[in-house]
């Protein structure tokens, strides 16, 4: 494939071109796809390290799928966001039966060093109260408030009704502003 029509081909023409052997196909794909599916997978299990261990099992999942992937049954974002989510509370779930405890934060790239020591105690927060979640709940809060899905999208993703996630979502967010409410003067938003 010509780089122009790589960039102009849809996820499935190119996941459709990959399993044809067009290796062109999946760097285009991986370069669309991977960041999202990183963000995600940091974003529930809140250790970079894990979540790039599952961001490339989910890829890989997609490259074995490819050659039968039959095309018009779903969107492939849609799936690798199923597929990334799964291998997320799988990894949670086999961490909590060990019963390791908490995960490394990511690091923060803020400019100055007041902005970052807040931002980092509010990412902090943010995320040690998301883990605090029920695992559903988590999900439906990551994929609704922190990557933009529309209801019907989570819904296709969790493989629930939109009611379920609108459920879902709400007592996520009201648990989460329980969890910080005594906390706002802490992390600075009585300044704001």
């Amino acid at each position: 494939m010509a780089k122009d029509v790589v960039e102009a081909a849809s996820d499935e023409a190119l996941l459709v071109a990959y399993g044809r052997g067009e290796r062109a196909a999946a760097q285009a794909l991986t370069a669309r796809l991977a960041p999202m599916a990183l963000r995600v997978a940091a974003r529930m299990l809140g250790d970079p390290a894990e979540a790039e261990d599952v961001t490339q099992e989910a890829m890989l999942r997609l490259w074995r799928a490819a050659p039968g992937w039959r095309t018009g049954e779903a969107r492939i974002s849609t799936w690798l966001y199923r597929v990334v989510s799964n291998l997320c509370i799988d990894r949670l779930r086999k961490a909590r039966a060990q019963a390791l405890d908490a995960v490394p934060e990511p690091a923060d790239g803020a400019p100055g060093a007041e902005a970052r020591m807040q931002q980092a105690a509010r990412t902090r927060a943010l995320e040690a109260a998301l883990m605090r979640l029920p695992e559903r709940q988590r999900q439906a809060v990551v994929l609704r408030h922190l990557e933009g899905l529309s209801n019907p999208e989570i819904a296709d993703v969790m493989e629930i009704g939109t009611e379920a996630v609108e459920s879902l979502t709400a007592r996520g967010k009201r648990a989460l502003a329980a969890d910080l409410a005594g906390r706002r003067s802490e992390l600075g938003y009585d300044d704001d």
